[in-house]
């Protein structure tokens, strides 16, 4: 009995020797040496009563940027990296290497030797034991920097190796090359407004830097277009920069003296005046004469009781849906504030005319017996006899309107539904997508309605009356891109205008030049900001953030990949191959979906950053099927009352056929996730296909009823994709559609995670699934993070969610668990 006791231990060390590796490190950057003299000793003690050594100078600080700026490699002797001196009695010396871990691993980092040495990865100091170091690897790069203080006339020598504890896939490098990972996606200046000067001469960019732990600072350049140089830096101090109508100049508030001032500031002489104290606290905008603004102040609503609230409508829930708010007229020469607007309605101020005497307003108030539940009326107020002319009453389906830059005519944005669904282009029998964007103009003399993206496929999102050239400027989504187009209003026509980038997120014309700027990013690319001759169609770099955010990164191959469903559509995608793909390997799947009704779009940093779970090993198909806005309303119209019927098809079969059609692609480690009505999708799937290995939801919706009753905007985002169909009316469609109602026939381990505060998707959708699941005695698991709502935006806790999300894939996807296990460890309970 012994005999076989003894047997299977030492089987079990042997195949721990088998799985554990050292990798001993042979070549390290090195820059030095640089002399260090010992202070002059004025006490035998210090303040400690601790005597001076010669070993404390290893903690003179010395940065690592000559390290990282360092040419010069050091390799291993037979005996280990030997450190030259110099004549001085002390040097200090760098040495680094970079450990890329390409799987979760745990392992001892030894640096043995004579001397004095500190070892840092990634920046932090850590403790040794006799020269070694616990480490636990997740699968990214890691900096190792050795300090060393060499004393004249001693050895200076030092062995370096790695053993890991288990299996490892770990590469040993001095390149400072990588995989994209999320501090890439996290950390960094990124570009949140953009406009440019009236003359088009000057660019306003106000940035966001986030440092890694999350801390972020605001801040605001203004560049010189011409030359691109930065011509005046705002350390946050001028809150919101913007340009004044008409005058090239700055505005900005402080508060000072007088309380809240407004400032005027000259670009190019940066001479400052003040143009008025103590404004009134609200948003404003300046009118095109520049001698008065309009405030929006906020009126609080009546206070709840603390402890017993009336909840009036559905809305009433929200925080600060009592309020409401008023449009005021500012005269910047006597302080003069004239209220414009009163009563029980909220007013949002739309447009004003160039010539300052007319605002268009609307009002949008509830009306809960007929989708969308709410009716918008807009109205013109002349500034200078306060008459008001209705321009359209209790209205659905728009959104904003504007005046044309002769005052004769408003372009109107809302859905197709507008105007007795003049801009309506689906098929028979269906109902449309209200958040596919559409434009109207609208004839203010003869009150007629023209639609003007009636047969464009693409989705509006902004758009803009440009009063220098009189052309309309509009961001759509088209398929998985948002594109800049133009339309010439008078001939109707639409035209793509080419920028450099897959996917725009802000643009401004100049008022008075053929001149634009626009920004955006690309599916390998981070943010870009350019210039745009509208004269002449070309577009030029201003700003390339992503040169500095993709430094030393290496990232994968994305390829176009559609496919023709059975239902006769071309159902468009695109696949992410990792950095060091080999055709020859067979990889695990991820495969990716809309959520909401919006495309997965072309974005390097999104919530699910592809290029890092490529990074990871894994190919990531993202495909765009039914009810997608961008390809046209009949197809984004088959979204609504569908809840899964035809889109969740449309991926299973997607999802086969990529397979097939690709030999790198392991089909028995296939994976999906989703978040939202993507995370809705996820559970979905499950219930319908056998086909994926592991599945994550967040956010997702189980029960479309308690998802309906519960949401913040259950019931207004039901407006939309279960139009005219309800509890009462339509049970094929909340329960027959609601996963949680064949909780039975999912086979799939299946990750839930969701935000503990979630007032869109309450916490209840992932808990009776999961409870379900449980019952069945499935495989599942679900993951609240405390505090957060929807989106899940604390820096440290965004860290954790997407870690658990790698941890899960890796556990059934790979057949590493130790990521996972290590994360949510075993529980006896």
């Amino acid at each position: 009995m012994m005999n076989i006791k003894l047997l299977f231990f030492f089987l079990m060390l042997s195949m721990h020797i088998v799985s554990a590796k050292e990798y001993v490190v042979d070549e390290v950057l090195y820059a030095g040496p640089f002399d260090v003299q010992a202070p002059f000793i004025v006490d035998s003690l210090n303040v400690k009563g601790e005597r001076y050594s010669g070993k404390a100078l290893v903690k003179t600080p010395l940065s690592f940027h000559s390290i990282r700026q360092s040419n010069q490699s050091l390799k291993a002797g037979s005996d280990g990296f030997q450190f030259s001196g110099t004549d001085s009695p002390y040097a200090l010396h760098l040495a680094s290497f970079y450990l890329n871990a390409g799987r979760y691993t745990k392992g001892t980092l030894s640096v043995q030797g004579d001397g004095t040495f500190e070892v840092y990865v990634n920046d932090k100091l850590q403790t040794l034991s006799n020269g070694d170091v616990k480490l636990t690897l997740e699968p990214w790069q890691y900096e190792i920097v050795i300090k060393y203080l060499s004393k004249k006339g001693e050895n200076s020598l030092l062995k370096i190796s790695f053993q890991t504890d288990g299996e490892s896939d770990i590469v040993v490098t001095i390149r400072p090359e990588r995989k994209y990972e999320l501090n890439d996606v996290f950390d960094g200046s990124r570009i949140q407004s953009a406009s440019v000067s009236p003359n088009g001469k000057y660019v306003i960019v106000n940035m966001l830097e986030t440092h890694p732990g999350g801390k972020q600072i605001s801040y605001t350049h203004v560049i010189d277009k011409a030359n691109g140089n930065i011509i005046l830096f705002n350390d946050g101090s001028a809150k919101d920069m913007r340009w004044m109508p008409r005058s090239n100049r700055i505005y900005y508030t402080r508060n000072g003296m007088q309380g809240r001032e407004l400032i005027t500031l000259d670009p190019v002489t940066k001479a400052e005046s003040t143009l008025s104290v103590n404004l009134p606290e609200g948003s404003f905008v300046f009118s095109p004469t520049e001698d008065f603004l309009l405030f929006t102040i906020r009126e609080k609503g009546p206070e709840k009781d603390k402890d017993i609230q009336e909840i009036l409508v559905p809305d009433d829930r929200q925080p600060g849906w009592r309020d409401r708010y008023f449009i005021h007229k500012y005269d910047l020469a006597s302080g003069f504030l004239q209220r414009l607007t009163f009563g029980h309605t909220s007013t949002t101020l739309n447009d004003v005319s160039d010539d300052g005497r007319y605002i268009l307003f609307s009002c949008r108030e509830p009306f809960l017996a007929e989708r969308p539940f709410t009716r918008a009326s807009i109205y013109r107020i002349d500034l200078r006899t306060m008459q008001v002319d209705t321009i359209f009453k209790s209205e659905k389906f728009i959104t904003r309107v504007q005046f044309s830059p002769d005052m004769k005519q408003l372009l109107v944005g809302g859905s197709g539904d507008a105007f007795n669904s003049v801009g309506l282009k689906i098929a028979e029998g269906q109902t449309s997508n209200t958040s596919d964007g559409q434009l109207f103009l609208y004839d203010l003399s003869g009150k007629k309605v023209t639609p003007l993206t009636k047969d464009f496929n693409p989705s509006v999102d902004r758009f803009i009356w440009n009063k220098y050239d009189k052309q309309i400027y509009l961001l759509a989504g088209d398929r998985d891109y948002v594109r800049l187009y133009s339309i010439d209003p008078v001939k109707g026509t639409i035209r793509n205008l080419a920028v450099p980038e897959d996917v725009l997120t802000g643009m401004s014309p100049a008022s008075y030049a053929s001149e634009m700027v626009c920004f955006g990013m690309s599916v390998s690319n981070s943010q870009r900001l350019y210039t745009l001759d509208l004269k002449k169609g070309n577009a030029t770099c201003l700003l390339d953030l992503s040169k500095d955010i993709l430094k030393d990164v290496r990232l994968g191959d994305v390829k176009d990949w559609n496919f023709v469903s059975s239902f006769g559509d071309t159902i468009y995608g695109r696949y992410y191959l990792p950095p060091t793909f080999d055709p020859a390997k067979q990889y695990p799947l991820i495969v990716n979906y809309y959520g909401g009704t919006t495309p997965t779009s072309r974005v390097l940093e999104s919530r699910y950053p592809s290029h890092v779970y490529a990074g990871l090993g894994y190919i990531v198909y993202i495909l765009q099927p039914s009810g997608a806005t961008g390809f046209g309303q009949e197809f984004s119209a088959r979204h609504v009352n569908a809840w899964g019927k035809q889109t969740a098809e449309e991926i299973i079969e997607g999802t086969q056929k990529f397979c097939a059609e690709h030999a790198f692609v392991n089909k028995e480690k296939v994976g999906c996730l989703g978040a939202s009505y993507g995370g809705f999708m996820t559970m979905y799937l499950q219930t319908r296909t056998d086909i994926y290995a592991a599945a994550m939801s967040h956010a997702g919706i189980s029960d479309i009823t308690s998802y309906w009753g519960e949401g913040y905007w259950g019931y207004s985002y039901s407006a939309l994709a279960s139009a005219d169909s309800y509890p009462w009316n339509a049970r094929d469609l909340y329960v027959g559609q609601s996963p949680l109602f064949s909780a039975d026939k999912i086979n799939t381990p299946l990750l839930f995670l969701h935000g503990s505060a979630d007032t869109n998707v309450p916490v209840g959708e992932s808990i009776q699934m999961f409870t379900a699941l449980k019952l069945l005695g499935k495989e599942t698991a679900l993951i609240q993070v405390e505090g957060e709502n929807h989106h899940i935006l604390h820096y440290d806790k965004r860290i954790k969610w997407n870690h658990t999300i790698y941890a899960w894939f890796a556990k059934w996807l790979k057949d590493q668990p130790e990521w996972w296990d290590t994360l949510y460890p075993k529980k006896n309970l």
